[in-house]
């Protein structure tokens, strides 16, 4: 039914433009200058305040479509926002709660940044689509249409009336001066003076009011199309406000893991040696509470090369089993099948380690 509608429309908008334009053809009525520029102005302004309508029509259902697709992105980046915002909180990590940080705050830049997108889409509805939307359905445009297209209408009968006139001219002079003939060419004559001064009324009205729409089309569309973009370029420097602060916290984090020291063992005391180790004292109270043979898994947060035989090599990410801790901050255990020596501060204790962390220690 839409699609009839608009056809019909289409076609009676023709049937008026294909009126306007014959009328420069006619020389039976139209030999008054100022009429005939009437008529000339009154055509313009028809096909300008079309164009306008249809540019009007074109940026309210290009702001609609912008609007669904928007909503969309915005159930999109929320889902996201709640995702990122439940993995920071329910982390179970045992290696820190860096990325539990990073989660949140993502999450919530994220859906301040959607909050954001939902106003812009509102703001689009709201002084856009819906003042655009009621300057095409409105009044005043449809009104001045049935003003012109009466203009048009009284002129093209106007016409015929002239026609009439020559006509009933023509009759008189080749008659003998009959007295009814007469009349009615006066008659005549009488509707013709009145028609031509009723279209000429009714052009002046239709082209004041055809002109106010005009001018209000050009205000009104310049004015909305300034506040769609006044808005979106709000909406941008407050994303980029929250990337920003998001970016910057995201970096003070990596620069301050980055920039964690890595223990110094230049004042340590070379490791034990055998006989030392087997009467040296644990201390497991160093590293938290041990279990109950005194073993605990220690994950590997500095990488550290071994200098003599009695000493363990460790790799960033691994995990030791370690079994003694002397007091002059060295440690013995074993990863990956060798044991050894290390610096104590090279490791973490870890009370969760996944299974297959453990199957790689042996």
């Amino acid at each position: 039914m839409e699609a009839i509608r608009k056809q019909a429309t289409r076609l009676r908008e023709q049937a008026v433009l294909k009126q306007f334009g014959g009328y420069g053809a006619s020389d039976s009525v139209v030999t008054d200058e100022a009429e005939l520029q009437q008529h000339q102005k009154l055509e313009k302004l028809y096909i300008s305040t079309r164009a306008a309508k249809h540019f009007q029509r074109d940026i309210v259902r290009g702001v609609e479509g912008y609007i669904v697709a928007g909503s969309k992105q915005v159930e999109i980046g929320t889902k996201l926002s709640e995702d990122s915002r439940k993995y920071g909180v329910e982390n179970t990590c045992t290696s820190g709660s860096t990325l539990s940080k990073a989660a949140l705050n993502f999450a919530r830049a994220r859906a301040e940044m959607e909050k954001e997108r939902g106003n812009l889409l509102k703001a689009f509805g709201t002084q856009v689509a819906e003042p655009l939307r009621a300057m095409v359905m409105g009044a005043p445009l449809e009104d001045a249409r049935h003003l012109a297209q009466r203009y048009d209408r009284m002129r093209q009968e106007a016409e015929a009336q002239a026609v009439e006139v020559s006509r009933r001219q023509a009759k008189v002079r080749e008659g003998t001066g009959n007295p009814d003939m007469l009349l009615k060419l006066e008659a005549a004559e009488s509707k013709l003076q009145d028609l031509k001064s009723n279209t000429a009324t009714l052009g002046k009205e239709a082209a004041a009011a055809m002109a106010a729409v005009e001018a209000q089309q050009q205000r009104l569309t310049l004015q909305r199309l300034i506040s769609m973009v006044e808005s979106e370029r709000a909406y941008h420097q407050r994303v980029l406000q929250i990337l920003d602060q998001l970016e910057s916290e995201m970096i003070s984090e990596r620069q301050r893991i980055e920039a964690a020291p890595t223990p110094h063992v230049d004042n340590v005391p070379p490791p034990p040696s055998y006989e030392e180790a087997n009467d040296v004292s644990t201390s497991p109270a160093q590293n938290g509470s041990s279990n109950g043979t005194g073993y605990f898994l220690g994950e590997v947060m500095y990488s550290y090369h071994a200098e003599s035989d009695v000493e363990l090599n460790l790799s960033v990410g691994e995990y030791v089993v370690v079994r003694k801790v002397s007091n002059n901050g060295w440690a013995e255990g074993e990863c990956k099948g060798k044991a050894g020596w290390f610096p104590f501060g090279y490791i973490e204790r870890r009370e969760r380690v996944l299974a297959s962390k453990v199957a790689e220690v042996f």
